[in-house]
């Protein structure tokens, strides 16, 4: 049962997870419309929405494969942060993160494509519960001066110097990196193809 493998991101961090499965794989990035609403009690929604969207703008392009996409929303209480403006923008959300819980959703749609239909979809959206530490001034000065901040929902990136404002986390941490690779590896299993390589 061989068939293309094709990530619709360009994020290093997934495509770097996506290597895991030790399947070959092409990156395609999608370019949508990924605006947001600053607030709403479905973020899961909009998380499968964009997901969703992703995966068929690319699909076209391929008509015998698996394509797989993600969004990651950092959400604190009923408010979505999205990627920061700038460093302003950056610096507030990580005040605002600071020593409290917020949650990280990741939105994930597989296609099966077949002959150039979607004959298969899988959508789901896992949840972590992320707390952050108190920050001072001085060390959100120091974060957000690192650059990491500026291209990433929420502001900060778990799996660098972010690892440094991080608290606990209860959950998936691959689901905070932004590719929740259990719940993927499952979806690809119940579907029958290997979510491993033995090669």
């Amino acid at each position: 049962m061989t068939k293309e493998w094709v990530l619709a991101s360009a994020s290093p961090r997934r495509q770097s997870l996506m290597r895991l499965f030790g399947q070959p794989f092409r990156a395609h990035p999608a370019h949508i419309d990924e605006t947001l609403p600053e607030t709403t009690r479905q973020p899961s929604r909009w998380g499968k929405a964009l997901a969703r969207g992703k995966a068929e703008a690319i699909a076209p392009h391929y008509p015998n494969a698996l394509i797989f996409a993600a969004d990651t929303l950092v959400v604190l209480g009923g408010t979505l942060l999205a990627k920061p403006e700038d460093e302003a923008h950056a610096k507030a959300m990580l005040r605002a993160l600071s020593g409290r819980t917020h949650r990280v959703i990741t939105a994930v749609c597989i296609l099966e494509r077949k002959g150039g239909e979607t004959t298969r979809l899988a959508l789901f959206a896992p949840q972590t519960k992320v707390t952050f530490r108190a920050l001072s001034d001085s060390m959100i000065e120091w974060y957000v001066g690192t650059g990491e901040s500026m291209d990433k929902a929420g502001a900060y990136g778990i799996q660098e110097y972010g690892a440094l404002l991080v608290e606990k986390v209860s959950g998936c941490y691959f689901n905070v990196v932004g590719f929740p690779l259990v719940d993927i590896a499952k979806q690809l299993e119940a579907w029958g193809y290997p979510a491993y390589s033995t090669d």
